[in-house]
């Protein structure tokens, strides 16, 4: 079981510093972390090489507000067409714990919380998320949400 806690709280839509600790926890700088993936093109950046990477680098999107990376590491049968960050109330993420990673050849499951805070009020998404490999890289198909 890993349990990270961002150093600096961040809202969607307010990058950490380059220098700063990575969101997702690892206790890696962001440069070093996800970073590399958030890279535009997404296509020409380096792929997450697991999934529990690519669910990492996404929590991470959401805490800096990263609606297209999110999308673009969505797989294309399940994606929405938009998230619409922007358009919710700011998130303010606050830590996530990885509790299972599961691989299975290209295939992989990965069971996490998450806390945040919406308006003041502390939320834990509690959630266990299937992923594929396609072409070398992972998408994020859907997830089950469980409510303790």
């Amino acid at each position: 079981m890993t349990r990270t806690k961002p150093d600096k709280l961040a809202s969607h839509g307010t990058p950490q510093q380059p220098q700063g600790p990575c969101p997702c926890g690892t206790g890696r700088p962001y440069a070093a972390c996800c970073a590399p993936y958030h890279a535009e093109p997404f296509a020409e950046a380096p792929p997450a090489p697991t999934a529990e990477a690519l669910m990492r680098s996404r929590y991470s999107a959401y805490v800096l507000g990263l609606e297209p990376y999110l999308l673009a590491t969505w797989h294309p049968t399940t994606r929405p067409a938009a998230l619409g960050l922007a358009d919710e109330p700011p998130a303010q993420w606050l830590g996530l714990e990885v509790k299972r990673h599961s691989p299975d050849g290209e295939k992989a499951e990965v069971a996490f919380v998450a806390r945040y805070k919406v308006g003041g009020r502390a939320h834990r998404l509690v959630e266990t998320s299937r992923f594929v490999r396609e072409d070398g890289r992972w998408f994020y198909v859907d997830g089950r949400i469980e409510h303790p």
